[in-house]
């Protein structure tokens, strides 16, 4: 029986239509297990792609979502959620990293789905810029795709191949761990890897195989071709949870 209950109430056909990854459902629904959301928060969705997860949150528990993008355009976002009925809980934005334009402590909480490895590995974007957006007690959530220890190289003999610069981000959760400890504003409340994370990879290159033949250059099996390399088991979903002190 598939763990996330939740998920599985969600068109399938609508997931693969807007996902733009690893499921991010089942990356949420694993995350929120190590939550306490409730009814009126307001939670930023950091990275929210298409959208998939504001809908999720705000269904699901409530929240206001403020849901946070560079690369995918807000008004596209805002029929997205018109569509499933949440665009009174779902607020869509368009803005970087870096240049949010939010006020300090506004958030209840802070959430990222297979994003925050692209700013987030930054020493200094947690301590300067992530945390200050949530209020004293609030919470913040990231799942990200990462490896099972640390390597001398940055990765694996096994994964040398396939390795490209984005992916120097791909970190253990000791890494993150430690990432933010070191920072003395939060503790941290769970770390650790998803079991079986190919199990929930694999849907998501198997559609890339089909669907991205012709497009940026390649014939969409990277993200195949790159599980099947990984015959150490070396590659991690990790997910993590903290609360501001």
């Amino acid at each position: 029986m598939n763990k996330y209950i939740r998920s599985e109430k969600y068109d399938g056909s609508f997931i693969s239509e807007n996902w733009m990854g690893p499921n991010p459902l089942y990356l949420l629904e694993e995350l929120c297990g190590n939550l306490d959301l409730k009814p009126g928060m307001k939670v930023l969705d950091m990275g929210c792609g298409k959208g998939l997860t504001s809908i999720f949150l705000a269904r699901e528990f409530g929240v206001t979502v403020f849901a946070n993008d560079l690369w995918v355009n807000a008004t596209d976002n805002l029929e997205r959620f018109r569509q499933a009925g949440v665009d009174g809980l779902v607020f869509p934005i368009h803005a970087e990293a870096h240049a949010l334009p939010y006020a300090e402590g506004f958030f209840d909480a802070a959430i990222s789905i297979d994003s925050y490895e692209y700013y987030g590995a930054d020493e200094i974007y947690f301590p300067c810029t992530y945390s200050k957006l949530v209020k004293k007690g609030g919470q913040f959530g990231i799942v990200v795709p990462g490896l099972v220890k640390e390597f001398e190289r940055g990765y694996p003999d096994t994964l040398s191949g396939f390795w490209q610069p984005d992916m120097y981000s791909f970190h253990s959760g000791e890494w993150w761990k430690k990432l933010w400890e070191k920072t003395g504003i939060a503790d941290i409340t769970a770390c650790y890897d998803i079991p079986d994370p190919k199990g929930i990879w694999m849907p998501w290159a198997e559609w890339c195989v089909d669907n991205f033949k012709n497009e940026w250059g390649g014939d969409g099996s990277f993200d195949m071709r790159f599980l099947n390399a990984d015959t150490g088991n070396d590659i991690a979903l990790v997910v993590m949870a903290a609360v501001k002190k």
